[in-house]
């Protein structure tokens, strides 16, 4: 069979030219120097002349210790004999394998260092503002509601417009970073995220708040995808599973940096400011602008990181891949304290290069007919690669994965919105169950300068009285007569007058506006200055215990991450998902047991933390399964599928909070078994290259 190869190889020679090497080069197809530099013919042995000062001799030689680097060179040579072994009972050369079991040796050699650290916190920064962005809304919406006068329809739209911008963006950033990079997408996308999330904080209509939250969304919907494509093709295999786990841990520390942050700020009225009525800049909007401070983080360090070499091969780039590798190699070398060891790959195979970009000459037609001929172009070849997915190759894998993905989110982000509807649901109800009810109550020539909160006052009669300077929570006045009353300087929350008959009253700087007043007759009221917008009392609407669950529920996932990364190569990756999830369900069950406000806290942090060894390992096998030429775009197309599994089960779990709890539990518990049971049947990933 002819080699597919055999017009892609390049050597690379040290006077910056191409030079091909002879000997020395091993199987895989890339050579290596000798001694370097190369020994003079006089020069003096150690058995001829004894052993120089400066020469360093391995202490276990003498025992019969192997050196390490022997053993590591053995155990490359079993693994390539073993592949070598496999190629030749099948029918054909594959030419990616080949490329992938360069690839896999040259990582090796490289080693695992300064460089991966390095390009692990950056990455995982781009992960971090991920996990922010999911909780940013929620926690910000019990304020912006308020701040914006929002109706339930109005805040359902904000709650799910960040998962459709997210659910869009993974799915076209996904395919752009298999076709432009994966440096460049990630830049892109975070670029895009940060500016639109820094807008959003200042938007003060819901409108352009919901618009810019949309955009924000549709950035950070690339990092996902991108993100574990990218640092994936700069591990060898035997790193790849534990340290992709560890990357994991970045998503959770979002949610904790999101919790942690609204706890210590929107509460504090006072860190806002205002600009007469017409822009009001609340602390709520402080925390929003805080939030974009991940990916802004992200987009500074991506400046100094590489573009993936695996990427650039597979696009016929060598000397760029080449240069990278070597960086790749003498940055981590280095930092170890080894400066003088040489690269030593002279030589790479690349892909032959079957898509052709159609490009047009700068002096054919208009500029936008040019953009407009790359984009199409590009357009085509992203769909290619989508539909590629559903080759004969890959389909079932597809279809195994695209199931695990959406069953797997279906009940995570359900339940993630379900537990704290829960507990806010419950406190309401206690909240409720403490209600005054005031009958026929006669109040004449009285002032309330006081707070009232949690009342019902039923056919009462308030003859010249006067309310000044107060609050007034969750108070209903129905049947009731006023006369001659005087309203100044009143905040309300839940407040609202139902069959009330109103007489010569005044209503001064209130927000008590008309919309307040439900069925009731109005004769020769006033209302003078009113307030304009939505006023809060942070004391009540938001509610420590909140940020404290979201932030108990992240920090959960910690043990069960830093389990599932040091098993994740023990044990297997279908293990871990499988088991993960299976044993997830087993705590949604459990939940029909006990509906208290402290049991739903206990199950949420036994919940989250083990099934995030389910999340690792089915972001682990995603980039192992897909070749390098539609990994990214997998990854965007599955994380698409999780977001929109996102935005049914938070609609339908929010709409059955009050009305039901057997049914999202039992949703839940069906979708991980099916999911777990699924998992099982998938090929296991962690002996295996990347393609």
């Amino acid at each position: 069979m002819d080699d597919p190869y055999q017009n892609n190889i390049y050597q690379h020679g040290t006077d910056g030219g191409y030079t091909t090497y002879g000997g020395g080069g091993d199987q895989d197809g890339y050579g290596y120097r000798g001694d370097y530099p190369p020994q003079e013919e006089d020069a003096a042995s150690d058995v001829t002349e004894g052993h120089d000062e400066d020469d360093e001799m391995y202490e276990g030689e003498y025992q019969g210790i192997p050196h390490p680097d022997d053993v590591k060179a053995a155990q490359r040579a079993a693994r390539a004999a073993a592949r070598a072994k496999a190629r030749a009972q099948a029918e054909g050369l594959d030419e990616e394998e080949t490329l992938a079991e360069q690839y896999e040796n040259i990582m090796e050699d490289c080693g695992h260092g300064r460089f991966q650290w390095t390009l692990f916190v950056v990455t995982g920064l781009a992960l971090m503002a991920d996990g922010v962005e999911c909780f940013v809304v929620g926690f910000a919406l019990p304020s912006a509601e308020k701040d914006m006068c929002l109706s339930n329809a109005d805040k359902g739209m904000l709650g799910l417009i960040v998962y459709v911008g997210m659910m869009v963006g993974a799915f076209v950033w996904g395919g752009l970073a298999d076709k432009v990079g994966r440096r460049k997408s990630l830049i892109r996308a975070l670029a895009i995220n940060s500016i639109f999330a820094f807008l959003s904080s200042f938007a003060q209509g819901y409108g352009f708040f919901l618009f810019f939250r949309l955009l924000s969304g549709f950035g950070i919907g690339g990092s996902v995808p991108v993100v574990y494509a990218y640092f994936a093709e700069f591990l060898s295999m035997d790193k790849r599973g534990e340290h992709l786990s560890w990357l994991c841990m970045f998503w959770m520390m979002g949610g904790i940096f999101a919790s942690f942050t609204a706890w210590g700020i929107i509460p504090h009225y006072g860190w806002g400011f205002s600009m007469g009525t017409e822009f009001q800049f609340h602390s709520w909007r402080v925390f929003v602008l805080v939030c974009a401070l991940p990916a802004i983080a992200s987009l500074i360090g991506l400046m100094f990181t590489p573009e993936s070499p695996r990427f650039l091969l597979e696009n016929g780039k060598h000397d760029e891949a080449w240069m990278i590798l070597k960086r790749v190699h003498d940055t981590n070398w280095r930092a170890k304290g080894e400066p003088e060891r040489v690269f030593t790959v002279s030589q790479i195979k690349t892909t032959i290069q079957e898509d052709e970009f159609i490009e047009i000459q700068s002096a054919t037609g208009t500029a936008f007919q040019r953009w407009m001929v790359r984009t199409m172009t590009l357009v085509k070849q992203i769909m290619q690669n989508v539909f590629g997915l559903l080759s004969p190759d890959l389909r079932l894998a597809s279809l195994f994965m695209a199931i695990i993905w959406f069953t797997m989110a279906f009940s995570y982000y359900g339940l993630s919105v379900w537990f704290p509807d829960m507990i806010k649901y419950l406190q309401y109800e206690e909240y409720e169950s403490k209600v005054k009810v005031l009958h026929h109550e006669r109040v004449h020539h009285f002032t309330f300068n006081f707070t009232l909160a949690n009342q019902v006052h039923k056919e009462g009669e308030y003859i010249d009285d006067k309310f000044i300077s107060i609050e007034l929570k969750s108070v209903k006045f129905e049947d009731s007569f006023f006369e001659d009353c005087y309203f100044e300087d009143i905040k309300s929350t839940e407040t609202f007058f139902e069959n009330c008959t109103l007489k010569s009253t005044v209503f001064y700087n209130t927000d008590l506006w008309k919309e307040k007043f439900i069925d009731c007759k109005l004769e020769n009221t006033t209302f003078l200055h009113p307030k304009k917008g939505c006023h809060l009392n942070f004391q009540e609407e938001n509610d420590i215990i909140i940020y404290l669950v979201s932030f108990l529920g992240s920090l959960a996932v910690l043990p069960g991450s830093i389990i599932s990364a040091l098993f994740m190569d023990k044990i297997g990756r279908i293990n871990i998902i499988g088991g993960s999830m299976l044993i997830s369900s087993g705590c949604t069950f459990f939940l029909f047991m006990s509906f208290s406000q402290a049991a739903i806290i206990a199950w949420q942090c036994l919940f989250c933390g083990v099934s995030v060894a389910a999340w690792n390992g089915i972001e682990v096998i995603t980039v192992e399964l897909y070749p390098s030429s539609k990994r990214a775009t997998a990854f965007g197309v599955l994380n698409a599928l999780c977001k929109l599994a996102a935005i049914l089960s938070t609609s339908i779990f929010s709409a059955l909070v009050g009305i039901t709890q057997v049914v999202p539990i039992l949703m839940s518990f069906l979708a991980l078994v099916c999911g777990g049971l699924l998992a099982l049947k998938l090929p296991e990933t962690r002996e295996k290259v990347l393609q």
